[in-house]
């Protein structure tokens, strides 16, 4: 089956959906992807799509030009597309219109909650929006259920709306794990936490570095923040004037944080919103307990079997460090545990399988 996934664009500012990760499972499900970006971006995922098999497509149109949707159908004739799967807001509406227009299924995926509307105009467009989902969008897909309550408010009803959380390419086996944690001056007693949320407000960075600090000064815990953003010299300054922190904390900015996940004993999670955060997910795909908030979709990721989530409060974020870095044994238990979970849920493979009959169920 021939499937177009139409994005905004493939720029890096922009949500990067799991397209790679479907595009490595996608032939082992009967699946080929054409992914299509309505502007251009000259960025590496185009490349790394390319390489996984996926065919790419950038319109370089300017945002929400008149001229997409005529674009977009010539795309569509051209790669013999028998469905569209669309991922963003100009992108569903242009998807819609030329997936009605050549009488093909349209899926869309929700991901992320858009925030109440403040006034009347933004209400109307709300409710546009919403209108011409049920009218033109064959099947809409949540991927967590916290946004199955949060579209029955705004829509009235969430009838055709189904779960399915993306999922996440199986890491490479890390060829040295001790070489990777010497490499950080880890030393062979002391437990490696990774937080490889990206550097941006609301992703709970300042508050783990408070929950670092309110750690016993004798525990040997040694923490990596992995991702990058617009916060990160901000971090950098705090972490180099505070005492308790300049120890304990290095910054280890990596596009694909998998192998540093696999070197660790324990991830740390407490952004204040997420929807399906993916560096959780890649920290069951390592085989790690994680310590997250309860905020957004985290309760569906991480479970009392697999770490702990906890208020986001800094001594309850640093009471379960203090309880994980402690006992090895227990990190072990939640750690396999966690790479089941995501074996059973989250594994790229499944997914696409699961996207597979989903699309086959409205096109027999």
């Amino acid at each position: 089956m021939r499937v177009a996934h139409l994005v905004d664009t493939l720029h890096p500012a922009d949500g990067e959906y799991g397209l790679s990760a479907l595009a490595g499972a996608a032939a082992g499900a009967g699946l080929e992807l054409v992914v299509i970006a309505l502007t251009g971006s000259e960025d590496r995922r185009a490349e790394a799509l390319r390489a996984a098999g996926a065919v790419v497509v950038e319109e370089g149109l300017a945002p929400w030009d008149p001229r997409a949707v005529p674009a977009l159908l010539d795309t569509l004739r051209e790669h013999r597309a028998e469905l569209v799967h669309t991922h963003a807001p100009n992108a569903d509406v242009v998807g819609a219109a030329a997936g009605t227009r050549l009488r093909i299924p349209v899926f869309s995926t929700l991901h992320r909650i858009e925030e109440e509307p403040a006034g009347r105009l933004d209400r109307l467009r709300r409710a546009a929006k919403t209108t011409a989902r049920a009218r033109f969008v064959t099947r809409t897909i949540a991927v967590s259920r916290l946004q199955v309550d949060w579209y029955r408010r705004v829509a009235g009803s969430a009838h055709g709306l189904v779960v399915l959380p993306d999922g996440v390419t199986d890491p490479a086996p890390l060829p040295d794990r001790a070489r990777t944690r010497a490499a950080l001056q880890v030393g062979a007693d002391d437990v490696l936490v990774v937080s490889a949320a990206p550097m941006r407000r609301g992703k709970g960075q300042d508050l783990l570095l408070d929950a670092v600090a309110a750690l016993p000064e004798d525990l040997g815990v040694r923490v990596v923040l992995t991702g990058d953003g617009p916060l990160r010299p901000w971090l950098e300054a705090r972490v180099g004037r505070e005492e308790e922190l300049t120890g304990r904390v290095t910054f280890r900015p990596l596009p694909d944080p998998a192998a540093l996940l696999q070197a660790a004993d324990l991830q740390v999670h407490v952004t204040r919103t997420d929807v399906m955060p993916t560096a959780a997910v890649r920290g069951l795909a390592a085989g790690i307990p994680a310590v997250t908030g309860r905020t957004g979709g985290l309760p569906e990721i991480v479970t009392r079997e697999t770490g702990r989530t906890v208020p986001l409060d800094a001594d309850a974020v640093a009471e379960a460090v203090a309880e994980l870095a402690a006992d090895p044994g227990l990190r072990g238990r939640l750690g396999e545990a966690a790479r089941a979970r995501y074996l059973d849920r989250f594994e790229a493979g499944g997914w696409a399988e699961r996207l597979r009959e989903l699309y086959a169920s409205t096109t027999r």
